[in-house]
């Protein structure tokens, strides 16, 4: 024991957590915990912007299985950093948000940016708390960091008073935490197996956090040894290499017609990890609710959300190292009657990945596909793949093949403004710990500049990331439904976009710009030895007509479409 400030304390129970970085922007409400990391071997990554800095924080979640924590000042602040919580808590992701909070002297005055966080944060975290006493500053961040961890992860929010941040107090360090997870039954594990022993259409669908490497590779023996085609949830495509034989695709926005089709009629269908919430099941369609007419087993970490929406036919609470390990272990399937089903749904998926037929008569300047197909053939299989929000990311949703466990962060809460800092702190937090990996961004126009101030973060730290911005000078997604439903009245969203490639080079990175095929792939030479030469960052524009908003239709299309339905 020794006598120290809240500040003191506060950091000291963040090493014992096993805390290594931290991301925010400072504030004057947390300066005693600014000071205290000032002789502290934890990091402190200093953002430009509150919203970058929780999204930065959430990607370390995602990346290591362990709470990112941020901090941030109070009110305005916390404001800018709840999309990174709202992220957190619909992705699933570890995370703990330290907010600096007005004195006690002060609370319930509407003092200078006073928020009550627990009526703003509690519906989007697991537990809000404010800590009012020094001493048992331990005991909170303590239960932060096991609730943030245990069952279904997510996010955690403490309010921090500033005079109790420069009080003293004398009091024992907590121990670090022990997540908990459930683990299945023996007897769920063979009603299982006697399912898929009864079944002719099985289809695996992974998704969700709280995986690892150990889990992902157990579950892959598993479709192994059960010759079972796996499908991934939206933006949870890393839990199977892609590259896998058994992988058949990814049950999202956009998904292959043909697997959407598989999923509708499969009669048995294995979702390990995710929720089945609107953008896995396309809107609520390819299952019905609450009753799928397919046989249904659903494996999630909480139990409450097993029956949410969904009443399956066998429920299992467990967490994702525990089902994985026991699934692994399962006698397989001996002679199943679905064999060949994993080379048909494998080939459906490859030819779902070939040229677009809108490229193929090579009258656009700018090829998408190739654009992407460049980038497979520069980059190694491990490139950490990051994106926000818009039409853009089908490119990398459809054509990019991750490369396994964490190689893909981004946002299943469709934030826009995710990509770029979880591109910069994931570049930070490998190196960090020693690990030189790729990171690449793919980027929209509109989706760029919601958090593009992040450069600056990645210069300061020699974050060698490679920024590819989809410039098509409108928000692509609300144009796209737009055409649908009020076709050709344009209202809201056009843009008028800076110089991208000469805004990279004011931050201090390379930048150029691009609006042919030929010209990306001699920039993408020159950046990728940028990168390397100097550790600094990289960014190529892609100029390129809007009308080509997905790969499988133009907005002309659209339009012509939603016209003729009308007429």
């Amino acid at each position: 024991m020794a006598n120290r400030t809240g500040g003191q304390i506060l950091v000291d129970a963040l090493k014992t957590q096993g805390v290594d970085i931290t991301f925010g922007v400072p504030g004057e409400s947390y300066l005693a915990v600014l000071d205290a990391l000032h002789d502290s071997s934890i990091r402190f990554i200093t953002n430009r912007q509150e919203g970058g800095a929780a999204f930065m924080a959430e990607a370390y979640g995602k990346l290591t299985g362990r709470p990112g924590v941020c901090f941030v000042t109070r009110g305005p602040g916390a404001t800018n950093a709840s999309i990174g919580v709202h992220t957190a808590h619909q992705d699933s992701t570890p995370m703990i948000l330290f907010i600096g909070q007005v004195g006690n002297g002060f609370v319930e005055r509407e003092a200078f940016q006073e928020i009550d966080y627990r009526r703003m944060f509690g519906t989007m975290t697991k537990w809000v708390a404010q800590i009012d006493r020094a001493d048992r500053i331990p005991e909170y961040v303590a239960r932060a960091f096991q609730v943030a961890t245990s069952g279904r992860p997510g996010p955690v929010v403490l309010a921090l008073p500033e005079d109790m941040l420069a009080s003293t107090a004398d009091v024992l360090d907590a121990r670090p935490c022990q997540p908990v997870q459930a683990s299945p039954s023996r007897q769920q594990i063979d009603t299982l197996r006697e399912m898929l022993a009864a079944a002719e259409r099985p289809l695996v669908l992974l998704g969700g956090a709280g995986w690892n490497t150990d889990a992902c590779s157990d579950i892959r023996r598993f479709a192994e040894a059960n010759a079972l085609p796996v499908a991934c949830a939206f933006r949870f495509q890393d839990l199977l290499d892609n590259r896998h034989p058994n992988y058949v695709g990814d049950v999202g926005i956009g998904i292959n017609p043909k697997l959407a089709a598989r999923v509708r009629n499969a009669d048995l269908l294995i979702a390990i990890g995710p929720r089945l919430g609107e953008m896995t099941t396309g809107g609520y369609t390819l299952l019905e609710a609450p009753c799928p007419k397919q046989k249904l087993v659903h494996i999630h970490s909480a139990a409450e959300e097993l029956g949410r929406v969904y009443q399956a036919d066998l429920m299992i609470n467990s967490g994702m190292p525990q089902i994985a390990a026991m699934l692994a272990a399962m006698p397989p399937v001996e002679s199943p009657q679905w064999t060949g089903t994993v080379a048909e749904a494998r080939a459906e998926l490859q030819a779902w990945q070939e040229e677009p037929p809108v490229f193929r008569s090579g009258d656009a300047p700018l090829n998408l596909w190739q654009v992407v197909q460049a980038l497979k053939q520069t980059l190694p299989p491990d490139t950490i793949v990051t994106n926000g929000a818009g039409n853009f990311a089908t490119w990398a949703h459809r054509f990019w093949p991750y490369g396994g466990f964490r190689t893909q962060l981004a946002p299943t809460s469709g934030a826009m403004g995710y990509g770029v800092p979880a591109a910069v702190g994931a570049s930070i937090i490998e190196q960090h710990h020693g690990r030189r990996r790729s990171v690449l961004n793919f980027a929209g126009d509109g989706d760029f500049l919601m958090n593009g101030q992040e450069l600056a973060t990645a210069v300061q730290y020699r974050a060698g990331v490679l920024f590819i911005v989809f410039n098509n000078g409108t928000y692509g997604t609300i144009r796209m439904h737009q055409e649908r439903e009020f076709p050709a009245r344009i209202s809201g969203t056009a843009l008028q976009n800076p110089d991208f490639a000469a805004l990279a080079r004011a931050y201090g990175a390379f930048g150029e710009s691009v609006d042919t095929t030929s010209g990306f792939t001699e920039a993408l030479k020159r950046a990728d030895a940028h990168i390397s030469e100097t550790g600094l960052p990289a960014l190529i524009e892609l100029r390129y007509d809007a009308d080509l908003i997905t790969p499988n239709a133009t907005l002309q299309s659209i339009r012509e479409a939603a016209q003729k339905s009308r007429a």
